[in-house]
């Protein structure tokens, strides 16, 4: 029986979030690990500016748990070239942060969120299109 059967002392949020990434489309769970990497990104360049460092690597530090996640379950036999391009992609922007947390250098994170707007964005307009073509 699950915890949330049971009536223990259960996050409603937490419980929400689960099922919501449980449930999602493959589409849906790269748009919303997308939006959690821009929106960790964002909370450090915020930080870096405000000389918060713990802060900022506290975010920093997600984002690479995430885009080490992203690159981890890339399909590299049936995707191709386009899963090596995203591995090459992943890493670069990987190493990218860690320099921009060893640095303390918010100007580090600009083309990174900038890549994974388009990316998020793209994936967005990809499961509208599916969805479309499912009717």
């Amino acid at each position: 029986m699950s915890n949330i059967l049971q009536g223990r002392n259960i996050n409603p949020q937490a419980a929400y979030k689960q099922t919501a990434v449980e449930t999602a489309s493959p589409e849906k769970l790269l748009v919303m690990l997308y939006t959690g990497v821009i929106k960790f990104l964002r909370q450090a360049e915020i930080a870096l500016k405000e000389h918060n460092y713990v802060e900022a690597h506290n975010s920093l530090t997600k984002v690479q748990d995430i885009i080490s996640e992203l690159n981890i379950t890339l399909d590299m036999e049936r995707g191709g070239e386009i899963a090596v391009n995203l591995r090459e992609l992943y890493t670069f922007y990987h190493n990218e942060v860690v320099q921009a947390n060893l640095k303390k250098d918010d100007t580090k994170l600009i083309p990174v969120i900038e890549f994974f707007e388009t990316f998020r964005d793209m994936w967005i307009e990809t499961a509208k299109i599916a969805r479309m073509g499912a009717k």
